[in-house]
């Protein structure tokens, strides 16, 4: 990579990719959170939870149509590039630290796919004393028992074990690295050579993102009145 001096910034995220980030951020906190304090506080779970599917299936959408660095197609490498990489051994115009790099990449799948099976278990649960799930009519009693069970243990420690990685990730590039992870996803720019190819982020994706995340509250508020 050219020296620094020679680097400009370029746009990595697109402004829905950030928001979606942030958000999904602090729904899961708030989430735990209100799970924590039970109680009345489960109204707010359920509502966070609501909130996070939206994201959650709103940014697969954006993996398809998004910004270049924010599509799937940027970021789902074969093995042998992710050997190579974690080797060193990255090929001139592979761009693998520009957006998610090999290792972030595995990091952003596994999130996506735990906290889905995380809201998709929220949805169809019961907790026997006064927490039922939208969609939890739809399945029978042991179906909704067992969604209940993983989603308050494993599925829980999955999430908090992969939220804790992807912050330690954080604080290893920035204390061994010197590389700020976090300055970029606030900015949505990298300082990058200057023939980095930039994603688009202009007025036009933006309304495109505000259309489908119109489309997918409607989705989920439709998914919960499924449940009366």
């Amino acid at each position: 990579m050219p020296p620094s001096s020679a680097a400009r910034p370029v746009r990595v995220w697109d402004l829905p990719t950030r928001l979606f980030h942030w958000g999904l951020a602090l729904a899961i906190v708030g989430s735990v959170a209100s799970a924590k304090v039970g109680g009345g506080a489960m109204v707010w779970h359920f509502r966070l939870g609501y909130v996070v599917c939206g994201l959650v299936v709103f940014r697969i959408l954006w993996g398809l149509v998004g910004g270049r660095w924010s599509r799937f197609a940027s970021f789902v490498y074969a093995p042998g590039t992710v050997l190579r990489y974690l080797r060193g051994q990255a090929r001139p115009g592979e761009h693998l630290d520009v957006g998610h790099n090999p290792l972030g990449a595995l990091s952003v799948f596994a999130l996506l796919a735990i906290v889905a099976v995380q809201v998709g278990t929220g949805l169809v649960s019961d907790d026997e004393i006064a927490n039922l799930g939208p969609l939890n009519r739809y399945v029978d009693s042991a179906t909704g028992l067992a969604a209940t069970a993983w989603h308050k243990t494993w599925g829980q420690w999955l999430l908090l074990g992969l939220v804790g990685l992807h912050v330690a990730a954080i604080v290893f590039y920035l204390v061994a690295r010197k590389t700020n992870l976090v300055q970029p996803m606030l900015s949505g720019d990298k300082p990058l050579p200057p023939d980095t190819p930039a994603a688009t982020d202009s007025p036009l994706t933006r309304a495109l993102a505000l259309a489908l995340a119109a489309l997918v509250g409607a989705g989920v508020a439709w998914v919960v009145s499924l449940g009366g």
